[in-house]
């Protein structure tokens, strides 16, 4: 009944040495499994092999696609990949939404005083955006209108009773990222800290309640 567990992954992108040295010591310190690159045509060629989790890049890595260009690249192929820029351009220079990811968090290399610190803003972009409210009691599936647009997709999935293994064959996913979104989806619904539900079961029922029994596609 217990989903896959899986070690958070992080790729760290940064053309100087020392500093990428220094970010890669301190994810594997706070338990993140960590590959490092030196330049975004490297991170882009190994990147779905790596599958991370989050991405950890200097803006300026001294040729194209500078960090800013590869995160978007990133963002295109895989949505849930969190991005931390960690770098020397005060963030006043880019404007909100402009050319990076909903939600990239940006760390300046200047005032970035503790292994901590970085630490504490990698746990923070991976962390999903805030909960709304808790649902009405009259209105117990409610709890649904805090699914991103994906998760509702992957409860979908699951409401047609597809293992996470044909989910990704559906989806064109790998396993793992499939993996991924299904636990973030029951950790949404607040469904996976409770032994004695099945969430799959629950899930499932949740949307066939809401939305009646899904039609297979394809």
């Amino acid at each position: 009944m217990n989903e896959t567990t899986w070690v958070r992954r992080a790729l760290v992108v940064e053309d100087q040495p020392l500093m990428r040295s220094l970010v890669g010591d301190a994810l594997r310190h706070a338990g993140f499994e960590v590959e490092q690159r030196s330049c975004s045509a490297d991170a882009l060629a190994d990147f779905d092999d790596i599958d991370p989790d989050v991405l950890i890049t200097d803006i300026d890595l001294g040729a194209r696609p500078n960090g800013m260009e590869m995160a978007m690249i990133i963002h295109a192929r895989a949505p849930h990949c969190a991005v931390v820029f960690l770098t020397n351009y005060p963030r006043a220079r880019v404007a909100p939404g402009e050319g990076v990811p909903a939600g990239s968090v940006f760390l300046d290399k200047v005032s970035l005083e503790s292994v901590e610190d970085l630490v504490t803003a990698v746990e923070f972009a991976l962390t999903e955006k805030p909960l709304p409210p808790a649902p009405r009691h009259d209105d117990p599936d409610a709890v649904l209108e805090r699914l991103t647009r994906t998760q509702l997709d992957v409860l979908r999935c699951i409401a047609l009773g597809w293992s996470n293994a044909e989910i990704a064959r559906r989806r064109g996913s790998s396993l793992r990222s499939v993996e991924k979104m299904v636990t973030r989806t029951f950790d949404a619904l607040e469904l996976s800290n409770n032994p004695e539900l099945n969430p799959r079961v629950v899930a499932a029922q949740l949307y066939v309640r809401r939305f009646g029994t899904p039609a297979e596609i394809g």
